[in-house]
């Protein structure tokens, strides 16, 4: 049982960032149901299933219900009296056009913790604006930092604003409020926006630029790619390194692994000589293979290691022996983070197909068989394989 357990979280089924809080969240014990789409003639959706399926769907069950039926939202507003917490990732406006906004969720229940996830926040000239993580860092004052001097920037994956100022975001301030609601009584919304939580991750950037310690061209600086000692090297197979000796013990351990006599070197610090030596180490890491190079530095603290794809991650040694990833139905997944010692997280289901629970959610809070059957027949709700479940 994770530290959450006990927790009732609705989430309301989406793509990228909010999934993921609801993942993070179950992962740590909350009971999360996810409200999944119908069309109103009944059936269940499946694009956004696609979407939510696999690692980021994990830990759920899944209700289906029709959101543009009076009787569907009065069976999400069921829901909601019943939780802790809500998640969203709609555009500002679309749950209180539903019916499911902060007033009409907080008059059924007072003490809920209404966590909203959108690009821009619920407010400001951009607010209704389209845009993905891309968009968010680019704003933020983020991507224009990554990725070789000369070269347009690197695109970081969708990491920064959906998962890390986003998702992980969302998540934490969802935790937060319920420890406050637990004091208070009240519930509150959480505005989690991911350009604004893309920015936070770069607060300490940000600082050394106010203090003018920090050159805004890329690969400039001490961890941009900028300094010799933290940066990416190519192998002699075309694989890489990954260096990152900062500290002067460290890079002293460097310099002995790599060959090389202090004496004949400028400081570490020297930002001058900074290209001309990643050229030096550039010139030695291209003389190994990237495993041999691994095998050699193996036990040594200089702060070097194999740059590993997704495929190989998973079955490095210490990855394995921290089980720090998991199969779920068949697929390597990450394993739940961070690790408590009484009540640990876990995966305790895989990925629910779209209204896979709905009869059984629906039993929970209390409704009625007979008025159970007449909302699957009227399309209100539905349920996958409904007419096979016992209700």
């Amino acid at each position: 049982m994770g530290p959450l357990a006990g927790i009732r979280i609705v989430e309301f089924a989406g793509i990228g960032p909010a999934p993921f809080a609801a993942m993070l969240l179950s992962d740590l014990g909350a009971d999360v149901v996810r409200v999944d789409r119908v069309p109103a003639q009944g059936g269940v959706r499946d694009d956004l299933a696609r979407m939510t399926a696999g690692g980021l769907g994990r830990g759920r069950r899944s209700i289906a219900v029709d959101l543009k039926s009076s009787d569907g939202i009065a069976a999400a507003l069921d829901l909601v009296a019943g939780s802790d917490a809500l998640i969203e990732g709609f555009r500002p406006g679309v749950m209180e056009r539903l019916g499911l906004g902060p007033a009409q969720c907080h008059a059924r229940n007072a003490g809920l913790v209404y966590g909203r996830m959108t690009g821009w926040g619920q407010d400001g000239p951009m607010a209704q604006r389209a845009g993905h993580d891309l968009n968010y860092i680019a704003l933020a004052g983020v991507l224009d930092h990554i990725g070789r001097r000369d070269e347009d920037p690197a695109v970081p994956l969708n990491l920064v604003a959906d998962f890390g100022g986003g998702g992980v975001l969302l998540a934490l301030g969802v935790v937060a409020a319920l420890l406050e609601a637990r004091r208070s009584g009240r519930g509150q919304v959480v505005d989690a926006s991911m350009a604004e939580g893309a920015g936070l991750l770069m607060t300490m950037m940000y600082e050394l630029v106010g203090r003018g310690q920090w050159d805004l061209r890329r690969e400039a600086n001490m961890n941009d790619g900028g300094a010799h000692f933290y940066s990416v090297y190519r192998t002699a197979d075309d694989r890489h390194v990954a260096v990152a000796a900062m500290e002067p013990k460290f890079y002293a351990n460097l310099l002995d692994a790599l060959g090389l006599e202090p004496s004949g070197l400028p400081a570490q610090w020297d930002r001058a000589q900074w290209p001309a030596m990643k050229r030096r180490f550039g010139e030695v890491f291209r003389t190994r293979t990237r495993d041999e190079w691994a095998a050699d530095l193996e036990g040594r603290d200089c702060c070097v290691t194999p740059v590993l794809s997704m495929a190989e991650a998973p079955t490095h040694p210490h990855n394995v022996a921290r089980d720090a990833f998991i199969e779920v139905d068949g697929l390597t997944q990450p394993a739940p983070a961070p690790r408590f010692d009484r009540t640990p997280a876990t995966v305790n289901r895989s990925a629910p197909e779209p209204g896979e629970h709905t009869v059984e959610i629906l039993h929970e809070r209390g409704i009625k068989p007979g008025m159970i059957e007449t909302l699957l027949a009227s399309g209100s709700v539905a349920q996958a394989r409904w007419r096979e479940a016992h209700v």
